[in-house]
């Protein structure tokens, strides 16, 4: 305010936070404001999106003839995306605008941090040393939580809004808990912070174990005897004072890098490579759309859309004939129910390509009308990318046009294979499935049958082979081996048969032949394993699969924090 030539002192000041109605109290304040030369503080604009109208054209009419002392402030959450904006044009270009960024970075994250405190704050418990400490390792584990997101789904499965109120309150709850005990209750802590405070906001359970994982390595009863490295390189500070505290974070703090989330290199390689696809994917979008030839007899929009859709209507093949198929099949074993499902929804995909592009192909040649959605398939297909009304049909891919059909061809080759005698074959391409859940549940449903036990007691157990697919002629008389599965975050090593470190540009190396069979699940053997979430593709999230044990030598935290998964698809 001063900086303005104003003060808040003596000022008649209304601060109306909008919502549930209070759309009348801001119009009369400003109203009131306007006349007495009063400030008014509109906050939370987002949340009555449809009375901004409104409040731009109140604007406009105050903007003559109120007094020269009237102001009014507005606050606003961010959109989360483009699409979302809804405060009008009107408004803003009038606005001086300010933005309040968080800060990126561990190093700027962690002052950021430590600044919701102060020296008064160090020296409130009587047990000081206890207190310090876990209280700077809150502080390193919510800067990790709020930068771990820019790592997209191998940092978290989905964003989460974690904020400075998450880090205070879990202090607040540190201080009482210290003082009402004589020792240090670190599971209960943990517990609370990671299931509570900062669970609070967390929906996805493999997330729910990373935040768990990290508590875990940083509050443990080591910390008090100086032997806890928050990351490679950073030890938990000593008794300091807070100055100290801020002075050490410069001192000591290694430089940025992905090693400072328990992260691999190569999981700023795959978010850097991302965003400048982004990015490009955007200025591809934005390129004019003009439909004329150019000079030299430039290739048309139209051409290049009608081209590609005669290529692809010449490579689909026909639709599976699902009653003479069922006429083949003697028994209807869980691995032919599998077959017959899936060749069910590939018909409903392929008859909605089908009928799509012939439709477009009519639209070009005049002979229909274009509608939308014609044109948003023709605006796809010109830009390379799966047109909406097919993902809606398909299954999860990040792959562009030319890629997702060479994929679909290949997906209806090996289910032409697979029903043309209905035996599994050698080696079962998993990402091949619609549903690739079905499959892996067939392979227990058959070993139940076979062994008549419940299967709700049965578990897969997933052996890593050393052999590739091509090394296969048959399958396995129980279970399956599945091939052309890729790790994100760490590699397999074949010779020694465990999880290790990833080597430094190898992003998605892939895996051997996997073996997978179904067991009681009281006899699996869960030592020296880490439990691998399994997802369909790089998105994660809701594409997730299954869970394969997968024998590590060192502690399995160590993977959760470096977010590996094995993936169906890359």
């Amino acid at each position: 305010g001063k900086k303005l030539g104003y003060t808040f002192n003596n000022r008649n000041l209304h601060n109306v936070s909008l919502g549930q109605g209070q759309e009348v109290v801001a119009e009369q304040a400003l109203d009131l404001a306007a006349k007495e030369g009063h400030w008014v503080i509109l906050q939370n604009i987002h949340l009555v999106a449809k009375w901004l109208s409104s409040l731009e054209k109140k604007l406009e009419q105050h903007s003559e003839g109120s007094h020269r002392d009237f102001r009014v402030f507005i606050s606003a959450e961010p959109a989360p995306s483009p699409d979302s904006h809804i405060i009008p044009q009107g408004i803003l270009e009038n606005s001086i605008k300010i933005t309040n960024e968080a800060p990126t970075g561990m190093h700027a994250n962690l002052h950021k941090a430590l600044d919701n405190f102060n020296q008064d704050t160090l020296e409130v418990c009587t047990r000081e040393n206890e207190f310090k400490s876990i209280l700077f390792a809150l502080c390193y584990f919510h800067a990790v939580v709020a930068e771990r997101r820019k790592f997209g789904p191998q940092g978290w499965n989905r964003s989460y809004p974690f904020n400075t109120g998450d880090l205070t309150i879990s202090v607040n709850v540190l201080y009482n808990y210290l003082e009402a005990s004589s020792k240090v209750p670190y599971d209960d802590l943990r517990y609370l912070f990671g299931e509570i405070m900062y669970g609070g906001h967390i929906t996805d359970d493999w997330d729910r174990r990373l935040c768990k994982s990290y508590l875990e390595e940083f509050i443990k009863p080591e910390m008090l005897e100086g032997e806890l490295l928050l990351a490679p390189g950073f030890p938990l500070p000593g008794n300091m004072d807070y100055n100290g505290y801020h002075q050490y974070i410069d001192d000591a703090l290694p430089p940025e890098s992905p090693y400072l989330y328990g992260l691999h290199p190569n999981a700023e390689i795959g978010f850097l490579t991302q965003t400048s696809e982004k990015l490009f994917r955007v200025v591809l979008e934005m390129q004019p759309r003009d439909t004329s030839v150019g000079e030299g007899g430039v290739v048309t929009r139209e051409e290049t859309v009608k081209a590609l859709l005669e290529e692809m209507l010449e490579k689909l093949m026909d639709e599976f004939n699902i009653a003479e198929l069922m006429a083949k099949v003697e028994e209807r074993t869980p691995y032919v129910v599998v077959a017959f499902q899936e060749c069910e929804r590939m018909n409903i995909l392929t008859s909605e390509i089908k009928s799509s592009l012939k439709e477009l192909d009519l639209g070009l040649k005049g002979e229909l009308t274009m509608t939308s959605d014609m044109e948003n398939l023709q605006n796809a297909l010109f830009l390379d990318t799966v047109p909406e009304s097919w993902i809606k049909r398909a299954y999860p891919s990040t792959a562009s046009l030319g890629t997702w059909f060479a994929d679909l061809l290949t997906r209806i080759k090996e289910l032409e294979a697979w029903t043309g005698d209905f035996s599994l074959p050698s080696t079962v391409w998993l990402a091949g499935f619609f549903n690739p859940q079905s499959f892996l549940t067939a392979i227990m449903q058959s070993t139940a049958r076979k062994y008549e036990w419940p299967l709700d007691k049965m578990t897969l157990q997933c052996d890593v082979t050393k052999k590739n697919r091509e090394d296969f002629a048959s399958p396995p008389r129980e279970g399956a081996y599945v091939h052309s599965l890729f790790m994100e975050g760490a590699r397999w090593d074949t010779q020694t048969g465990i999880i290790t470190d990833a080597r430094l540009k190898e992003l998605t190396p892939a895996m051997p032949v996997i073996f997978i069979k179904a067991i009681p699940a009281d006899k699996q053997d869960i030592r020296s394993m880490y439990p691998c979430p399994v997802y369909k593709t790089r998105q994660r999230g809701p594409t997730y699969v299954w869970t394969f044990n997968l024998k590590t030598r060192e502690s399995p935290s160590k993977w959760v924090l470096a977010g590996v998964a094995l993936l169906l698809q890359i």
